[in-house]
């Protein structure tokens, strides 16, 4: 029986470092949301935290909450 490589899509070099530097620019992208999320909130006095509804122990999860969930 003869063996057959049978590989229906080809991805080339080019294709793959594309999507490589597209994936580290989100992952850029994602890290300059939440780096600026925190910063915004940590400026904010308790009780403007307050009325927000947030806590600040909770900011870094928010701004987790902003750079990574869809």
């Amino acid at each position: 029986m003869a063996y057959v490589n049978s590989r229906s899509s080809s991805v080339s070099i080019a294709d793959r470092f594309a999507a490589f530097f597209k994936i580290s620019k989100d992952a850029v992208e994602r890290r300059r949301i939440y780096n600026a999320t925190v910063a915004e909130l940590a400026v904010l006095s308790d009780r403007d935290l307050a009325d927000l509804g947030l806590m600040r122990a909770n900011i870094r999860q928010i701004a987790r909450e902003a750079a990574y969930t869809k």
